[in-house]
């Protein structure tokens, strides 16, 4: 029996290998993991500064919610195209000035057609600069991979973040103001009866309190993520 290998069939015309379809499971996990095992709040402990201080009402943890994403997906493309003409010892300054032009960007844009907003906002959509959870997939991602993975990375892992603060900020609002999205739910006779909402749900600590409660459903529910640190 003869033992030389078998000849590789490679692409007639030296075409490089076909690439993953758009759908294909690699792809598909790059959206997926960032709502369960690999969750920027619940299971990589990331953005909580924002997430204490915007989730006292669902629309400006919607507003916070589309700027991450925006921000995160945009920057990973544009780092993913430059990748190789960056060198090594600048790589941070580069990353930082790509990410701060997208958050000034989007910083202009509410000011211009969302003022109020602008201002409840405040400082926290300038800090989007400093999330860990943007310059991490620069770093770990990014860096490492083609602009249209990078771009489902950064879709996955913006709406992962943004899913997590509408749940905090649905609990936040609900009972601090009995509100969602500005819209009174509590009905008034409940008011007449004695009910009162609850202050203490409109401040930081109470958002870290549902953020651990969510944190422990979450790992409850997959024992194996208790060993990520």
């Amino acid at each position: 029996m003869s033992t030389q290998p078998l000849p590789v069939e490679r692409p007639a015309g030296g075409a490089s290998p076909p690439q993953p379809s758009l759908l294909s499971k690699k792809r598909r996990k790059l959206v997926s993991d960032p709502f369960g095992d690999n969750n920027p709040i619940t299971v990589q402990v990331l953005g909580i500064c924002s997430a204490l201080a915007i989730t006292t009402q669902m629309r400006t943890a919607g507003v916070m919610a589309i700027a991450v994403v925006f921000v995160v997906a945009t920057s990973n493309v544009v780092i993913a195209l430059i990748r190789k003409s960056i060198p090594e010892r600048i790589r941070m300054i580069v990353q930082l000035m790509v990410v701060a032009s997208l958050v000034v960007l989007v910083d202009q844009v509410l000011k211009a057609y969302a003022y109020e907003m602008s201002r409840q906002l405040s400082v926290y959509i300038g800090l989007i600069i400093t999330n860990c959870i943007v310059m991490g997939r620069l770093e770990a991602f990014a860096l490492r991979n083609g602009a249209g993975d990078s771009f489902l990375d950064g879709i996955g892992n913006g709406v992962g973040y943004g899913a997590i603060l509408m749940v905090v900020a649905f609990f936040r609002e609900l009972f601090g103001s009995g509100t969602l999205f500005g819209w009174q739910i509590v009905p008034q006779v409940f008011y007449d009866l004695g009910y009162r909402n609850n202050g203490v749900m409109l401040t930081p600590a109470a958002a870290m309190f549902v953020i651990g409660i969510l944190i422990w459903i979450h790992r409850s529910r997959k024992p194996k993520l208790i060993d990520i640190s």
